[in-house]
């Protein structure tokens, strides 16, 4: 039986990923040859996303300029666009997971496995609960997870650049594999979806830290710095909550080449480093330049400073809380090094 691939939104990245994704879909006989892709329907120009997408095979807003294989087209309808479908690539801000599964519970086929590229955690009153186990309890499939450092338009470009798959079933990693690795695209898979997923959610918070370094031009040897004490944190959270996460996996391209990445470039670093060079609060400099994206640094930053004020563990990660202040507390971005 053929699998057949669904993708979950629709953005720069998941245009990106839809990409490699038509195009690898034709190298192997197992897979289904149309990949369809859920677009929020929104007008560009007075014309319908999803028509532009299928009439010229470009996403003209998120990711302008890059042409889509034709067999990706763009359904409207997220039920429907995975009504059939094997395997789900779940690429949305992780704002709206949970949205999303509520809509697909009860709704896909029971072999179906999921892949989240989504690099962020779920937080409520009870703690915070990682993307792929929501997918998973909610839809009653297995999840695996893809993180690296993968910036959305070089990897549109064909820039050569490497990824990390996490898996909890070899085969589920090995399949999801195919459908990703390319030349360019280069894909290891590892046996830790917790550790992946945690670094590409906990990065983003270290990013903030990078751009606002840069904001205050203090340098390449602060901005190493303050990457280097952000892996530590993103190592010691990850091991304080989740005893089975790996050391080896912070040295694959979803830990510290990501880290390296994001802090120098990437929408958490340049809208930090603007909020530093013109005073403005974050969710305004999120409307005025990220084109409708979702800046994800400052939302995990208070997502897992309510966690460690809860757990009184704020003292042992100096640089995750400071950063937060900064963001929601009027802080002062020097303290950036000042209090850490």
């Amino acid at each position: 039986m053929s699998e057949k691939v669904a993708l979950i939104g629709s953005g720069n990245w998941g245009s990106a990923v839809a990409r490699i994704i038509g195009g690898n879909v034709h190298n192997f006989d197992h897979f289904d040859r149309e990949v369809k892709m859920w677009v929020f329907e929104e007008q560009v120009d007075g014309r319908s996303l999803i028509d532009v997408i299928n009439t010229e095979h470009e996403n003209i807003k998120y990711l302008p300029g890059i042409k889509l294989p034709e067999n990706v087209v763009a359904c409207p309808d997220l039920v429907k666009t995975c009504a059939d479908a094997t395997m789900l690539v779940f690429v949305v801000p992780h704002q709206f997971v949970s949205n999303v599964c509520k809509q697909l519970k009860g709704n896909v086929p029971s072999n179906c496995k999921a892949i989240s590229l989504i690099k962020g955690v779920d937080v409520n009153e009870h703690g915070f609960q990682l993307i792929s186990n929501m997918i998973q309890e909610s839809l009653g499939i297995r999840s695996c997870v893809l993180s690296g450092a993968n910036i959305a338009t070089e990897v549109a470009e064909g820039r050569f650049c490497e990824t990390t798959i996490g898996y909890r079933n070899k085969s589920d990693g090995e399949l999801f594999r195919d459908i990703f690795h390319t030349p360019y695209f280069r894909v290891t898979i590892v046996e830790d979806v917790i550790g992946v997923e945690l670094c590409g959610a906990l990065k983003n918070i270290v990013a903030i830290g990078g751009g606002l370094v840069d904001g205050l031009k203090l340098g390449d040897n602060t901005k190493a710095a303050i990457i280097r004490i952000g892996l530590c944190e993103m190592r010691k959270f990850s091991q304080m909550f989740y005893k089975d996460v790996k050391d080896t996996t912070f040295f694959e391209s979803c830990g510290v080449a990501d880290l390296i990445t994001t802090c120098a470039g990437g929408r958490n670093r340049k809208v930090a480093e603007a909020h530093v060079t013109t005073g403005k609060p974050f969710d305004q400099l999120e409307q005025e330049m990220l084109n409708g994206q979702k800046l994800q640094g400052t939302s995990t930053a208070k997502d897992m400073y309510n966690i460690l004020s809860k757990k009184g563990l704020c003292h042992e990660f100096p640089l995750m809380t400071t950063i937060y202040r900064i963001c929601y507390e009027n802080l002062p971005p020097s303290r950036i090094v000042e209090d850490i």
